[in-house]
């Protein structure tokens, strides 16, 4: 697994969805162990020691790290990248979750697969916390990770869930420059860069940099995991400047995150003919979903040509547990 491979520029390709003309950044393609806004995020990580991070702070030394510890989703993508980096690095991965559900672990085929096998496979230690543990130190499992946080030692590093850490805005900002560069060979003056979110973090940066630089590319995103308040809040933990957030894209129907939901798997399907790229299962149905429905108001408003880049995260690996419950649920469905 090459470290400089993983970090260098993903191609964008020019696709038709719906009758809408779209840049589609494949960041899918970055690498299979760290592909999408996980490459982003953990540039700075996978630097370390490398000689590819710019910082010249000592917390880029990670001579004495011998363990990552993270949690979230049995489902996040970035349970799978975090064990990859754990792998690359000799390090160990504690994972923390609230729960794994029963169908995963009764299921062989199915906790060989996806992000939890992929994670399994290398090594990751994946533990459950039940639920008395979290009420004795707040309401969730974030609260109870921010209170176990404090007794770390230094050879533990600590990554908040999805990679939420300003730490995130190394590989994020070369996202950015990506995109503008791209932007300036295609003379779009004006792009919206959509991409849904679950911490949000990816889609923050990136409008904090845009901001930044003084460019008018507007960065749009919708909230996979919780609701909007939800997404707002871990804005407001990275950057409180609300000028540099993103435009959230509120649904016309409220989803759980998780749940299969007949439209999703056929708006995948769909994506899949009308486009020859394959998605991701979990967040690309609703982040398609909002932005052909923003681009529907779009062009009823305005007789410009909207341009618009959709940033592919990968994590379709996640697909290989996902799909065959939607197959299961929904069998007329082809």
């Amino acid at each position: 697994m090459s470290i400089v491979s993983i970090l260098q520029e993903s191609p964008i390709q020019t696709v038709k969805m719906c009758g809408f003309q779209i840049h589609v950044k494949r960041d899918d393609l970055l690498n299979d162990y760290f592909s999408g806004n996980k490459a982003r995020k953990f540039a700075y990580y996978l630097g370390l020691s490398s000689g590819l991070s710019s910082s010249s702070n000592s917390d880029n030394d990670s001579s004495q790290i011998k363990k990552i510890v993270s949690y979230g989703s049995i489902q996040a993508n970035s349970l799978y990248s975090l064990a990859a980096l754990a792998k690359l690095k000799n390090w160990q991965l504690d994972y923390y979750v609230t729960r794994i559900a029963n169908w995963l672990k009764d299921s062989p085929a199915a906790s060989s697969q996806g992000n939890y096998g992929g994670a399994l496979k290398l090594g990751a230690n994946i533990i459950e916390v039940a639920d008395d543990e979290i009420t004795k130190h707040g309401k969730n499992l974030d609260d109870f990770m921010t209170y176990k946080a404090q007794t770390f030692s230094d050879n533990i590093l600590f990554i908040p869930e999805g990679g939420r850490s300003t730490l995130a805005q190394y590989g994020i900002n070369q996202l950015a420059k990506e995109l503008n560069q791209y932007c300036q060979q295609s003379k779009i003056k004006h792009a919206f860069v959509m991409l849904p979110a679950g911490t949000g973090t990816t889609a923050l940066f990136l409008q904090t940099w845009f901001k930044q630089q003084q460019l008018p590319h507007q960065v749009l995103t919708c909230a996979c995991v919780g609701g909007d308040d939800y997404l707002r809040k871990q804005f407001t933990q990275l950057n409180r400047n609300t000028e540099q957030w993103p435009t959230i894209l509120t649904p016309q129907k409220k989803y759980h995150f998780g749940k299969l939901y007949a439209e999703f798997y056929q708006l995948w399907q769909q994506l899949n003919d009308e486009t020859d790229i394959e998605f991701d299962l979990l967040y690309d149905p609703l982040g398609w979903q909002v932005l052909l429905e923003f681009l529907n108001v779009q062009t009823r408003s305005s007789d410009q040509n909207v341009d618009v880049i959709y940033i592919h995260q990968g994590g379709i690996i996640g697909n290989q547990t996902m799909l065959p419950r939607y197959q299961r649920k929904y069998p007329d469905i082809k």
